[in-house]
C-alpha cells in the first residue's frame, strides 16, 4: 500500500467511524422521539453502544484485519502490520470522537 493510498484509507476510516456513531445516535434519537420515548437519553445510550459497531463498519468487517495481522506476524511484514494498527486506531478515534460529540451535545454542564 503506497503512502497516498494509506493516508486516504486512514482518513476515510476515521470519517466513517465518526459518521456511523453521530448519524446512528442522532437518527436513533429521532426514532425515540417519534415513539414518545426520551430522545436525549436514547441518543446518549446509542452513542455508547454504537462505538463498537462504528469501528466494525469503518474497518469493513474483521477478516481483512485478521489476514493482515497474520501476514504481518507470520510473514514478518511489520510495516504493513504497523499500518493496519494505525488504521484500527483511526477507526477507534473516529468512533470515540463521535461519542464525545454526542455526550457534549447531550450534557447539561
Amino acid at each position: 500500500m503506497d503512502n497516498e493510498r494509506f493516508f486516504v484509507t486512514l482518513l476515510l476510516t476515521f470519517c466513517v467511524a465518526l459518521g456511523v456513531n453521530l448519524g446512528g445516535s442522532l437518527m436513533g434519537s429521532l426514532g425515540a422521539a417519534l415513539l414518545h420515548r426520551p430522545p436525549l437519553k436514547t441518543m446518549l445510550e446509542l452513542a455508547d453502544e454504537l462505538k463498537i459497531w462504528a469501528l466494525v463498519a469503518a474497518l469493513g468487517g474483521t477478516f481483512g484485519v485478521i489476514r493482515t495481522f497474520e501476514a504481518g506476524v507470520l510473514g514478518k511484514q511489520f510495516i504493513n502490520l504497523g499500518k493496519q494498527l494505525l488504521i484500527i486506531g483511526s477507526a477507534f478515534l473516529g468512533a470515540h470522537l463521535g461519542y464525545l460529540i454526542i455526550i457534549s451535545l447531550g450534557s447539561d454542564r
